[in-house]
């Protein structure tokens, strides 16, 4: 079973394609990784996938039908997305800014599962601690831990007020770990992932081949707005592949954990 389907898809803006003829699909239960350099089109995918843009060309489907057709109040119960920059121009506190990713789909809550979620949200991304601090007074990489249990709050309160925990829902995290340190990078990861396993269809832009590899069910590998590879980590993170989109060599050693690890350098 499909959730999100993209046939063809292509955008381009002033006479310059920056996604090209792109095909997918992301499945509940799945963590979709997309892997590529800078200006490979990654972002501009994701943008089309959760419908902040539409195509130029192709189709983008969403259960089946269109993603432009689909009511905007429909489509923030059931998709929450994390941007790579997210800014605030109030003096929010941290729990105020994560409330916010409930207001659409949440507001008729009771007080207690509206607070409840808010909780979970915010123990999902070790921000619980910092409930009641001024958003502007974050750090970086605190802020994105803040939005990210922003999202998670948002598909939370959507399944809460469908009455359906069986919700078909994506959750979209565009470079989400670019901030953080290495703790709360594995640790958004394994929330990302415990997401997917219980039935969220998540898709991830990331740049880093070994925590890709770790968490991932598939990986789309891009290069010039074009979807290059596709499949399992082992089938497309491979030597070859990397050579030929990042022009660098690679050798995949086993980690400890058992995961594979990207060791670099240039040719």
């Amino acid at each position: 079973m499909s959730l999100l389907t993209l046939s063809a898809a292509s955008y381009g803006v002033r006479g310059k394609t920056l996604l090209n003829q792109a095909s997918m699909t992301l499945r509940p239960g799945e963590l979709t990784v997309a892997i590529g350099p800078n200006g490979a089109g990654k972002s501009t995918l994701l943008r089309l996938c959760c419908g902040e843009l539409a195509p130029t060309g192709g189709r983008v489907l969403w259960d089946g039908a269109d993603l432009a057709s689909i009511p905007p109040w429909r489509l923030a119960a059931a998709r929450a997305v994390l941007p790579q920059a997210s800014s605030l121009g109030f003096p929010f506190t941290v729990a105020e800014v994560v409330r916010l990713g409930m207001e659409t789909v949440g507001r008729k809550l009771p007080r207690a599962a509206a607070t409840a979620i808010i909780n979970a949200s915010l123990a999902s991304a070790d921000v619980g601690h910092l409930t009641g601090r001024s958003y502007e007074t974050l750090s970086g990489g605190e802020r994105q831990r803040v939005h990210f249990a922003r999202a998670v709050a948002q598909l939370a309160a959507g399944r809460a007020a469908s009455g359906r925990d069986d919700l078909p829902q994506a959750l979209f995290l565009d470079e989400p770990t670019a901030s953080l340190d290495i703790h709360h990078q594995l640790l958004l990861i394994r929330e990302a992932r415990r997401l997917a396993d219980s039935g969220v269809a998540v898709f991830a832009v990331l740049h880093d081949l070994s925590l890709a590899s770790s968490c991932a069910d598939a990986i789309l590998l891009m290069r010039n707005g074009e979807i290059v590879a596709q499949g399992a980590p082992d089938m497309v993170l491979t030597p070859d592949w990397v050579r030929q989109v990042f022009g660098v060599e690679t050798e995949v050693l086993q980690a400890s954990g058992g995961g594979p690890a990207f060791a670099y350098r240039l040719p």
